[in-house]
């Protein structure tokens, strides 16, 4: 692997004894020890945090696509031996800690504590998901002073999904503003794709070693439809990562709303069975023969035969695209210029059951009602905080709040730093504390 690529921001490493560890497990430690990875076990993965022991949370979802990133690399490396060398490190720690670090930057309360920050950071530099976990791995976990994690930059590349700023991806179009927040429509502040301006030094120092053409169009985007502007390419890490999180997404989160009843045996057969079927392949035509009986059983055994199954299917299928080739692109790095991709029938596949997934699960009006309710706490906490800082914050988030204020940065970014990082309970609880009138003090008070 190029040195470049394993360099880290901070260049001066504390020497440990014996320590024969690679940059890319010495990355995976740090998430795995980080409080944001922690956090993930509560917040809202596709069912409510705290609903059910057994429900998948952004923790186990997060541990599940790590597996399923590992397998994928592994395949990948059997598959182009010829590649392998010069793409891929000797082992799946480095795909292992893209796939545990994808999910830390997500607010509490899912899509809805997304779309809350965003409206609420309007003004100030907006508010996306992703966005936000490159800032904690980059920034705010206080492995070193100033640079978070201060993973690897091939790491660091991984984890971005979409190589531009939220500035130059937002459409200038603004909503109307409601005049209360119970009457925000969601749909209507979805963010765009991106990174924070306030984490411009560090997206420029991570493309540095890309030339000025590559850069130019690993950048590129292109307008949707009546929406923000979206990046059009990612890197081969990436790549894999993404895959692994749609597998997981669309297979595994699929089980939880099988076993706990949230879907129905009639709706999986209409809208997964009967489209797979139409496909010409021979697996999945056998596949499907018993998928439905075996899915919806109530043997545990059966289940958990066909969910692997499926997992296989989708990982064993995923082949390496030279994107010169396929799209006349110019890509001279060669973690741009390959990524792994489903072929046409896997694909279509996967989508089937993401599809399903959201239509039958995500939009299902319990779950919206979660996440509304979620909504409207993170916009309280939001202005409350941003009302009176100096009030309300605690110790270390008013610390950097004032820091940001002196140095001419943007503070608002602090205050939200401060609520994404909260769990679906911490801010439930301290809604409570502050809006839901009661006359003792809670250990949630005193400690904060």
């Amino acid at each position: 692997m190029n040195d470049i690529w394993s360099e880290r921001q901070l260049t001066k490493l504390v020497q440990r004894k014996d320590d024969h560890r690679s940059p890319f497990q010495r990355d995976r430690a740090r998430i795995l020890h980080s409080a944001a990875f922690r956090r993930l076990q509560s917040k809202t993965q596709v069912m409510g945090s705290g609903q059910s022991d057994f429900y998948r949370t952004r923790l186990t979802h997060s541990l599940e696509a790590a597996q399923i990133g590992s397998g994928i690399s592994a395949q990948l490396r059997n598959k182009y031996p010829e590649l392998s060398a010069a793409l891929f490190p000797n082992d799946d720690t480095l795909i292992e800690s893209l796939c545990l670090a994808h999910d830390i930057g997500h607010p509490p309360f899912g899509h809805g504590g997304e779309v809350a920050l965003n409206f609420m950071m309007r003004n100030h530099g907006g508010f996306e998901g992703n966005g936000q976990t490159f800032r904690i791995v980059s920034y705010l976990e206080p492995f070193s002073e100033h640079h978070g994690m201060n993973l690897a930059r091939r790491t660091l590349l991984g984890l971005v999904k979409y190589p531009q700023t939220l500035d130059q991806l937002s459409n200038n179009k603004s909503p109307t503003i409601p005049d209360n927040f119970r009457q925000l429509k969601a749909a209507d502040w979805h963010p765009a794709k991106g990174l924070f301006q306030d984490d411009i030094n560090t997206l420029n120092w991570l493309l540095a070693p890309l030339s000025d053409a590559d850069r130019q169009l690993f950048q590129q985007s292109q307008q949707q439809e009546n929406a923000h502007s979206k990046t059009l390419y990612k890197s081969l890490d990436c790549s894999i990562m993404e895959l692994a999180d749609d597998i997981a997404y669309g297979i595994h989160d699929l089980e939880d709303a099988i076993v706990t009843g949230v879907v129905q045996q009639a709706d999986f057969e209409q809208y997964v069975i009967a489209p797979l079927t139409e496909l010409d392949d021979s697996w999945l035509q056998q596949l499907t023969q018993e998928l439905s009986a075996q899915l919806f059983s109530q043997k545990t055994y059966q289940q958990k035969e066909a969910i692997g199954g499926l997992v296989n299917y989708l990982i064993t299928a995923i082949v390496l695209v030279d994107l010169n080739k396929k799209l006349q692109l110019t890509f001279n790095e060669p973690l741009l210029r390959y990524n792994a991709k489903h072929p046409p029938n896997a694909c279509k596949v996967l989508q089937i059951f993401k599809r399903f997934v959201f239509d039958f699960v995500i939009k299902r009006t319990e779950i919206q009602h979660h996440e509304y309710r979620g909504q409207q706490i993170v916009m309280e906490l939001f202005e409350a905080l941003a009302s009176d800082p100096q009030r309300l914050l605690p110790k270390n988030a008013l610390h950097a709040y004032k820091q940001a204020e002196t140095n001419g940065l943007n503070s608002y970014r602090v205050i939200a730093d401060y609520v994404a990082g909260m769990t679906d309970d911490f801010a439930t609880h301290l809604y409570q504390s502050l809006f839901i009138p009661s006359n003792t003090l809670s250990r949630h008070d005193l400690h904060g």
